[in-house]
């Protein structure tokens, strides 16, 4: 069984995975890292050559692979519930944690952050997180098996937590 951490970005799931995977001995795969070495390029240069539905179909693929393997700690993009697809791949072998935190603490977290270009484009950082999440939330509430939140908590605080729901 895989732990598949959703959530996000800022919510702590790369922190949190590089933790579970230490102590649990087993492999962290991040899906981002992921699609940009099959790619060869950055998730932006990715998006602005081929646009989001082409990234989300990377994506998918990184999931579906996977999905088909045992013992991972995955570390997901925060839009990869975005496909129930996906959900339901990584669901068939894993338990799937939702990291949570406020807008507040996203924006403190990611600040101005080049790692992955404007989900809308025009709004402000904060406003953009809001929007964004507020459209998303149903969707990690629906994909995950266990929600934890974040703020205020240290990355082996969380550890633990996760520990004890997927023993």
């Amino acid at each position: 069984m895989n732990i598949v951490l959703i959530g996000y970005r800022g919510t702590g799931k790369s922190a949190v995975g590089k933790i579970l995977a230490a102590q649990l001995g087993r492999r962290l795969v991040s899906t981002d890292e992921e699609i940009i070495r099959r790619a060869g390029k950055s998730i932006p240069d990715i998006v602005a050559a081929h646009g989001w539905e082409y990234f989300r179909d990377l994506e998918s693929a990184v999931c579906q692979d996977l999905a088909g393997r045992d013992n991972l700690v995955i570390d997901t993009g925060g839009g990869a519930i975005l496909r129930d697809e996906n959900v339901k791949v990584l669901k068939g072998n894993g338990r799937l944690i939702w990291l949570t935190a406020s807008v507040e603490t996203i924006a403190a977290r990611i600040g101005g952050s080049s790692q992955r270009p404007s989900l809308t484009g025009t709004k402000s950082h904060v406003a953009e997180i809001r929007d964004v999440l507020s459209e998303r939330i149903p969707k990690y509430q629906a994909a995950a098996d266990h929600s934890i939140p974040t703020d205020g908590r240290s990355v082996e605080e969380l550890a633990k937590i996760i520990l004890k729901q997927v023993s």
